[in-house]
């Protein structure tokens, strides 16, 4: 095991913004770190990195103690924060030299770790360019360079996405799946579901500053009844009794109606056909349907009650 959280609580007068949080991180596994605005993952982050101190709990890293204040345990972290922490009037190589230098790297190997996390990060050309230059998601790419300059052990990237384009997303993609080739230990949090969908292989979701989930992502998706969803829309609003029925039809497990919109809950996909001939034959035409499966979404909603968005 490389990282326990065991416990932590913090409170902000008497708001409670992380109430006994507990998780593990094994090496080589992608953590995706979930929960809404407000949920606590910030605060659980700056208490992972040492930055803020907990109420109580214990962290340690590899058996060592992460706590505030000067601590070699610390160097053998790497963290992506929300919020871009470059020169823009330095260069790349300068903003990384200068970052390096933090981490006590110098001379021959500090530029032979630039030029090996510019590359990584696919802004080896643009390396004598500033930051005022670059687009949004190069920025986050050269963010996470930064990161990686001293090797840690453990990379923890707090919404490293937030702002940038869909192409951006995507290179950012490529760079965090190389360090998963590579057998980097990453924690990733976000509150956009597909993102931890494509990345993590272990998901814990947080609101209201508690664990709620702590699994596989197929694990998670054997707590919902639901296997697959059906979307039919109808011409016009289905009344309650055709409704009721509805719910009550085989193979139906949840029914959610925004307007003449339907969103049906399926024990799987075989289940599909059976309601659209029933829906026909009770007068309801659907205009438009689609099949899909279940999401984090799906499961985050059952969990909680509300989307992770709110």
């Amino acid at each position: 095991m490389l990282l326990s959280v065991e416990n932590l609580v913090k409170s902000y007068g008497a708001r409670r913004a992380v109430d006994g949080v507990s998780f593990k991180v094994l090496t080589g596994q992608t953590i995706g770190l979930l929960g809404p605005n407000g949920a606590g993952k910030s605060t659980t982050v700056a208490m992972l990195c040492g930055l803020l101190r907990p109420d109580s709990g214990r962290i340690t890293l590899a058996g060592d103690a992460i706590t505030v204040g000067a601590s070699r345990v610390k160097q053998r972290i790497g963290l992506v924060p929300q919020d871009l922490a470059l020169f823009e009037d330095l260069s790349a190589r300068e903003n990384l030299r200068l970052f390096g230098a933090l981490y006590g790297l110098k001379g021959g190997p500090l530029d032979a770790r630039i030029d090996h996390v510019l590359r990584l990060v696919n802004l080896l050309d643009r390396a004598r360019d500033k930051p005022a230059t670059f687009s949004g998601g190069m920025k986050r790419r050269l963010n996470i360079a930064a990161a990686l300059l001293h090797d840690p052990e453990l990379l923890i990237l707090d919404e490293p996405t937030v702002g940038v384009d869909p192409q951006s997303r995507n290179a950012i993609f490529d760079t965090l799946e190389a360090l998963q080739a590579q057998g980097r230990a990453l924690i990733y949090t976000s509150h956009y579901m597909e993102e931890v969908e494509r990345l993590a292989d272990h998901i814990v979701i947080i609101d209201h500053g508690k664990v709620l989930a702590d699994d596989s992502p197929a694990a998670l998706h054997k707590r919902l009844q639901a296997r697959a969803m059906l979307r039919v829309e109808l011409a016009e609003p289905a009344g309650a009794p055709v409704l009721d029925a509805l719910r009550a039809h085989a193979g139906v497990t949840a029914l959610a109606i925004d307007g003449a919109a339907l969103d049906i809950g399926l024990g799987s996909h075989a289940d599909a056909l059976p309601v659209l001939d029933w829906l026909r034959q009770n007068g309801k035409q659907p205009l438009h349907f689609a099949t899909a499966r279940t999401s984090l979404e799906d499961i985050f909603l059952n969990l909680t009650g509300r989307s992770l968005r709110d």
